[in-house]
């Protein structure tokens, strides 16, 4: 296979960015790809997906490729090429041997990682999850039923050559059989669906929302599981959206007039004054609260390199706070979720369970599931809680 200089030099451009400037994988590849137009479709898929897999890998390539390189991106990619058959090199190949003997390179994670989800969950339990992580993710899409319905929708993508499968756990749900940009097909720009996991499309029903109910989604950002709601409510009742950035929700007025969602009101949270003045008024109310977003890593596996222990006590500290002040928000008798893209007991039953024993008598639990990326999707914990 010939690799041209330009595809080379993009990539290498593109792990620059990644690791020495801190930049968002996504949002790198998304700028690199556009600045070639003359880039086909084979070409921008193997840079992004070179480009991710050696992000994905990078603990264990950084492992076996030359020690003391004179370019450290130029080595990763050709040991990278050397797993994939691409290039040939004794030494790397048997490096590569070596290192299915430790988790930690075989599995591409940091050391603080593999000792934390190994407390927490296990080791067996942690063994089987970061290796389902390191899969490549599924495309899902969520059909907005408040434009159309599944089969419908399977129609129309097959109409623009876009095949998709229908999961017969998610009735309305499509799995993209083959990756393809899918914002340029006129179904998106119609606002026929959103991109949103299997799993993340759980947490919206677990609300138990009835239409006509006043909803309050606290941590709303740029609105995924709001649009899940609006769909769920067909336009009817409200839903407030909330979020301490301000450009979130602009981009969430933006995505909701594409969906057809018209009962959402997005309102900035400027301080705790902003949550006193909506307390006691919600019917339900969704806390899909910031987590270190171990569930998802893979499809953020730049997040492995990005995140560190201090982070996730940080957060862990900003989940109680949110479960603490946000649920004033809640009418007696009404339901909230706490949800997160986290695996860690410390960031999902354990965080509920401090909260619910410092306010016993104000709130129950009804209901809690742990989805594990072992199962397919997403990694997701939700705890459905009822005010007494």
């Amino acid at each position: 296979m010939k690799i041209h200089k330009n595809i080379v030099d993009a990539i290498i451009l593109s792990l620059k960015e990644i690791f020495d400037d801190k930049k968002y994988a996504d949002k790198v590849i998304e700028r690199v790809l556009k600045s070639n137009p003359k880039w086909g479709a084979r070409d921008r898929k193997f840079i992004a997906e070179t480009v991710y897999e050696i992000v994905r890998w990078y603990r264990l390539l950084g492992y076996i490729m030359p020690p003391a390189p004179e370019n450290k991106y130029e080595a990763l990619l050709h040991a990278y090429f050397v797993v994939k058959g691409i290039d040939k090199d004794t030494t790397i190949s048997k490096k590569l041997q070596e290192a299915t003997t430790l988790r930690k390179i075989r599995e591409s994670i940091p050391d603080w990682m593999d000792e934390l989800a190994c407390t927490e969950l296990g080791e067996e339990k942690w063994e089987t999850e970061i290796h389902a992580l390191n899969q490549e993710a599924k495309v899902v899409l969520r059909v907005n039923t408040l434009k159309t319905n599944r089969q419908a929708l399977h129609n129309k993508l097959l109409q623009e050559q876009i095949e998709t499968e229908l999961p017969a756990e998610n009735e309305n749900a499509l799995v993209l059989s083959k990756r393809k940009n899918i914002f340029r097909s006129l179904a998106f720009k119609d606002g026929l669906f959103e991109v949103q996991d299997h799993s993340s499309q759980l947490v919206a029903p677990y609300l138990d929302i009835k239409e006509g109910m006043r909803v309050i989604d606290a941590c709303a950002g740029a609105g995924g599981k709001t649009l899940h709601v609006a769909a769920l409510l067909n336009n009817k009742g409200k839903i407030i959206a909330m979020d301490t950035e301000q450009w979130k929700l602009d981009e969430l007025k933006k995505r909701a007039r594409r969906a057809g969602a018209f009962n959402i009101e997005p309102r900035l949270i400027e301080s705790l004054k902003t949550i006193k003045r909506l307390e006691g008024s919600a019917d339900r109310l969704l806390l899909d609260v910031p987590c270190s977003g171990l569930g998802v890593l893979r499809r953020n596996p730049d997040a492995k390199w990005k995140l560190d222990s201090a982070f996730i006590e940080k957060v862990k500290n900003i989940q109680q706070k949110i479960l603490n002040d946000y649920s004033a928000m809640l009418k007696k008798g009404g339901i909230m979720v706490y949800s997160t893209c986290s695996i860690l007991p410390s960031e999902n039953e354990l965080q509920v369970k401090q909260f619910l024993e410092n306010n016993k008598d104000q709130f129950e639990l009804l209901e809690e599931q742990t989805i594990y990326p072992s199962q397919g999707f997403d990694g997701f914990y939700m705890a459905r809680i009822r005010k007494r």
